[in-house]
């Protein structure tokens, strides 16, 4: 059994800020039932690998294992069908434009009055109050104005995004949180309520440590530089012979080790890195010169020479290596599932594991509007009606 065998959910948003929300809830057991527009959709479905390959990476990342059903939530007839399968539902998530579903007759209020147990969970750009909160947005606007853009690259640089959907991600998780903790009150109150969420919110939550420390002085922290703005000494990404390699920090008790790992004895006895402590005055003459040392091996040979040495250090891996790092399988973030056509893929696991109720990662994403019969007639619709 899931952790969330019992629950059961309506998933009306799209792209990636709901639908990731809800893709953990099925993977950790929940019956997710996607309501799409009949004939088009979730966009997602519309973001395709290319004209030559239709499938969409963003689709089938965030809706494994639910159920799909076709409904136009415009019309009288899908409002009245989306009102009767609230009323045995435990949560709702959307993130359309805000207004949108008050608009169709859908709207918090309305379905409470039906389902008082009901967790309505929405996302937007901006969040649900200010002058901005009707505005449309995406991910980028998320990362633009919740101020991640403006620290990434080197003091300069053109502020290009980050190149994952992160402002949606951090969206999603902070949904599945509100979520849970609406939830776990319920036990108490037997009532649900609403869960708002944005993408502006999680950028800001996303960044609370690095915007406290302008709070706390009014200084700006400027852009990462290989590194972190507010981390100084040994928090960096250096080339290789081949590649890059992450350095995260030697400080008193690893610098000795992490000398020895790059033959440089004079950085120990330089009493300006002394315990690896340094200032900000010399930080830079130590990254100078240590990139030069880290050019002259591959980041294999760095990784074995530091973990022998007990260092902490990552190879900066692009997706073909990660997809084959045995960390990443030994953990089950990357598992392998066979299709219902019998062909084996590899599909994203679930990020948390649980001793007791474990996760069971959906196998495949659902055809537009595959499951409408069934959920209807669960619903107690009879085949005339549909």
């Amino acid at each position: 059994m899931g952790a969330l065998d019992d629950l059961r959910v309506l998933d009306l948003s799209i792209v990636v800020q709901g639908p990731q929300a809800g893709q953990l809830l099925a993977d950790l057991g929940a019956d997710v039932v996607k309501i799409e527009l009949p004939g088009h959709g979730d966009l997602a479905r519309s973001i395709v690998l290319g004209p030559a390959d239709r499938r969409s990476a963003f689709f089938i990342a965030n809706n494994r294992g639910k159920r799909s059903v076709t409904l136009d939530l415009r019309t009288d007839a899908g409002r009245s069908v989306l009102l009767r399968l609230a009323t045995t539902a435990d949560i709702m998530l959307s993130n359309f434009r805000p207004g949108t579903l008050d608009a169709w007759g859908l709207g918090f209020e309305t379905l409470e009055a039906s389902n008082p147990r009901l967790i309505y969970a929405t996302g937007s750009t901006f969040g649900a109050c200010g002058p901005e909160a009707e505005r449309e947005g995406a991910d980028l606007t998320g990362q633009a104005i919740g101020g991640l853009l403006s620290t990434i690259g080197e003091e300069g640089d053109f502020p290009g995004p980050i190149g994952a959907v992160i402002a949606d991600h951090c969206g999603a998780q902070n949904m599945l949180i509100g979520i849970l903790a609406a939830l776990h009150a319920r036990e108490r109150s037997s009532r649900g309520q609403r869960v708002d969420v944005s993408l502006l919110g999680g950028q800001v939550w996303a960044q609370a440590s690095e915007l406290t420390g302008y709070l706390l002085t009014g200084e700006l922290p400027g852009r990462a530089n290989r590194g972190h703005p507010l981390l100084g000494g040994l928090w960096q990404v250096f080339a290789t012979a081949d590649g890059h390699l992450a350095i995260t920090g030697a400080g008193r008790a690893l610098w000795p080790g992490f000398c020895r790992a790059l033959e440089r004895p004079d950085l120990l006895a330089d009493p300006r890195f002394a315990g690896g402590a340094v200032a900000a005055a010399d930080r830079q003459a130590l990254l100078d010169s240590l990139a030069g040392t880290f050019r002259g091996r591959t980041t294999s040979e760095w990784c074995e020479r530091l973990r022998a040495e007990d260092q902490r250090y990552a190879p900066v891996q692009n997706y073909a290596q990660l997809a084959v790092d045995p960390q990443v399988w030994a953990n089950g973030y990357l598992v392998a599932a066979e299709q219902a056509d019998g062909e084996q893929s590899v599909v994203i696991g679930c990020p948390i594991v649980f001793s007791d109720t474990p996760a069971q990662p959906g196998r495949t994403a659902p055809e537009l509007g595959q499951h409408t019969e069934a959920v209807l007639l669960e619903a107690g619709y009879s085949w005339p009606e549909i």
